[in-house]
C-alpha cells in the first residue's frame, strides 16, 4: 500500500523522465493516479489536477515555512484565482510529478506556476497558475508580502521572480 494515498516528495531512486521535465521547478511532489480519479469519460477528472496543484502549492509553502510565519504575524497566503490548461488526458495506472514555482511577484501578491508531468507518458499533462495574495487574517485585509517571505522565495528559487 506504499504507492497509494498521500502525495510524496519526488526524488527517491532513479529519476523518471517526467521529473526531468520539471527541472525549473524548485518544489516537486509525486502522486499516484488513483482509479477513483477518473470520471465517466475514463480519464482523470479536471478537479483532480487542481488538487495536485494545491498539494504542490502547500508543499512550496511548507518549504518557505509560511505557516509558522502566519502563526507569528497573522499574514499568510490566500488563493485569489487559479487556472489549468490540459494538454493530454491521463488515466489509471500512472504517477504524476507536479512542480510549483513563483514566476512573478508584486507588492502584495505573486503568481505561482504549476506543471503536472505524467510518468507513463513522459510528458506534461497540464500546466496552470495561481494568483496568491498576502492576507492579514487578523485584520481581514490584504497585506504587503513580508520581506522575510521575499528572502525565503529568493533562496528557494535561486533567483528573484519577475515583477508583477
Amino acid at each position: 500500500m506504499s504507492g497509494q494515498g498521500r502525495p510524496r516528495a519526488a526524488g527517491s531512486g532513479q529519476r523518471p523522465a517526467a521529473i526531468e521535465l520539471l527541472a525549473g521547478y524548485p518544489v516537486v511532489i509525486e502522486s499516484p493516479v488513483a482509479w477513483g480519479d477518473m470520471d465517466a469519460f475514463a480519464h482523470v477528472n479536471n478537479t483532480v489536477y487542481l488538487r495536485w496543484f494545491e498539494s504542490s502549492r502547500i508543499a512550496y509553502f511548507e518549504k518557505l515555512e509560511l505557516m509558522e510565519l502566519m502563526e507569528r504575524t497573522g499574514v499568510g497566503p490566500i488563493l485569489a484565482s487559479t487556472r489549468c490548461r490540459f494538454k493530454i488526458p491521463l488515466d489509471y495506472p500512472d504517477r504524476v510529478s507536479v512542480g510549483a514555482r513563483i514566476a512573478r511577484i508584486g507588492e502584495d501578491r505573486f503568481v505561482m506556476e504549476y506543471a503536472a508531468a505524467s510518468h507513463r507518458h513522459a510528458a506534461i499533462a497540464a500546466d496552470g497558475e495561481g494568483l496568491i495574495v498576502a492576507y492579514d487574517y487578523r485584520q481581514r485585509a490584504k497585506a504587503p508580502i513580508p520581506d522575510e517571505v521575499r528572502e525565503r522565495i529568493h533562496r528557494l528559487e535561486g533567483r528573484d521572480p519577475d515583477p508583477l
